[in-house]
């Protein structure tokens, strides 16, 4: 009884320390607070757990913790704040994985479960599958081993018909008491199947919303095998990564202008071409390194928009070096930020936050956005959707309705881009053609070192 009271008391305390790093991270000042928090409440949880009774196999429990936990401390490590969103989408995914595993295992034991547990014990393992596979793309693609999204005839209806026979799968297993082993291969090799499907032809330009969707679907999973298996601790942790991922897919949509199902369905995002839209009138109207940098170095004010170019590029260093001697000549710095600029929600932030730019430098779309028409000079760095006035002018454009930054709005646009070429959308943008706009072309790091270096002779 004391011991029950001890794991109870203990998992209340954990789901205590789950909300409170929830709520740290909401902010850059707190986040690494929260995340330890949070990493406490996980550990209690997890040590805790070794005391419930009839727990066995405590050596293989032991040996998988110490394993799992070498490899995330080492690629934790190892891995470049640039590939955090391949990171965090491959580790979802095996959070994902371990409740089907979960579940997997609980399916073949067999018995008898209640109609609830059975129900619940069935969607967590097909929403853990289809996260696991799902993110598993989502990470080839992130780490450019997936160069574009696959597409084929009638897709949507082949997606649906493998669904579809998951779903039935998922009913003869439920409704056995002892299902049988193909039965059980057969759903779970279709929730796979589906998740990868599910990602395979959604674009890069979609990808945070898509890694924010897969994570509340992990979450949900880990909740629903938590109630089969009565394990607190699950259950809480689940239903506040669930929750939060839910929230985090309806931000982004938001901030896309576009309904969840027009992320997963349209098709948007991939490189394809371009979409039907206004033709772009004017011409790209290239700049040497040296007159951006006096254009800067004499200008007031001046806005810096980041984007996944910067990211590629390992830039952000180099961005906060220029930022600080554009401030030594008395030039008012701020840097934009928009909702799905990168490969994850808060990628841009999280950059800038590694190269030591102060929080209260860093504005969000809604903060910042009036100020451009007072700006006179905003640098682009590798950015391209967040930036496109089409968003505003053109109906028929893919982007239309969504929530841009106003960058057209400055007195001078300063774009740092490799080439010419479209985005991952495949829509031209017409901030590019505009009179008060200049191309900078080249890497964004080796630019903005030239950058540097003429600002500094100034």
């Amino acid at each position: 009884m004391a011991i029950k009271w001890l794991i109870d008391a203990s998992y209340f305390v954990a789901a205590i320390l789950f909300i409170l790093g929830l709520k740290g991270m909401s902010s850059p000042v707190s986040a690494r607070k929260g995340i330890v928090w949070a990493g406490v409440g996980m550990v209690l949880a997890t040590v805790v757990t070794f005391l419930t009774p009839g727990m066995n196999n405590f050596a293989l429990m032991v040996i998988a913790i110490a394993l799992g936990g070498a490899v995330a401390w080492i690629s934790g490590k190892k891995v470049a704040m640039t590939d955090m969103p391949q990171m965090i989408a491959i580790y979802n995914g095996m959070g994902g994985g371990a409740a089907a595993c979960i579940a997997a295992v609980e399916l073949l034991k067999g018995g008898s479960h209640g109609a609830v547990h059975a129900l619940l014990g069935v969607l967590g393992a097909l929403i853990g599958a289809v996260s696991f596979s799902g993110s598993v793309v989502a990470w080839a693609k992130l780490d450019g081993r997936m160069k574009k999204a696959i597409r084929f005839p009638n897709q949507k209806l082949v997606n649906l018909g493998v669904f579809v026979l998951a779903l039935l799968f998922g009913l003869i297993v439920m409704g056995s008491s002892q299902p049988g082993a193909f039965s059980i291969i057969a759903f779970f090799l279709l929730a796979l199947a589906f998740g990868a499907m599910m990602a395979l032809p959604i674009g890069g330009a979609d990808m945070p919303v898509v890694i924010s969707l897969f994570n509340a679907f992990t979450g949900l999973a880990v909740a629903f095998e938590g109630y089969v298996m009565q394990n607190a601790a699950m259950i809480i942790a689940g239903t506040v990564v669930g929750a939060a991922g839910s929230l985090l897919t309806q931000l982004m949509a938001k901030a896309m202008n576009r309904p969840i199902s027009n992320v997963l369905f349209s098709n948007f995002g991939g490189g394809g071409g371009a979409a039907a839209e206004e033709e772009v009138t004017g011409s790209m109207k290239a700049s040497e390194p040296q007159d951006a940098a006096v254009m800067m170095a004499y200008a007031a004010k001046v806005i810096i928009v980041p984007g996944y170019g910067m990211a590629v590029a390992q830039a952000q260093h180099k961005v906060w070096e220029l930022a600080e001697l554009l401030e030594e000549n008395s030039v008012e710095v701020k840097f934009a930020i928009h909702p799905v600029a990168g490969r994850m929600p808060g990628h841009m932030n999280v950059l800038l936050a590694e190269a030591g730019v102060p929080y209260d430098k860093i504005f969000d779309l809604d903060e910042i956005n009036n100020e451009f028409a007072s700006t006179d000079v905003v640098l682009v760095i590798g950015a391209n959707d967040v930036v496109n006035p089409v968003a505003k002018s053109d109906p028929n454009s893919p982007i239309y309705g969504m929530p841009v930054l106003n960058a057209d709005q400055a007195r001078n646009v300063l774009v740092i881009k490799r080439g010419q070429g479209a985005g991952f959308s495949g829509i031209e943008n017409h901030l590019f053609y505009l009179d008060n706009t200049r191309m900078v072309y080249g890497d964004a790091q080796k630019v903005l070192a030239e950058l540097i270096g003429f600002v500094k002779t100034l």
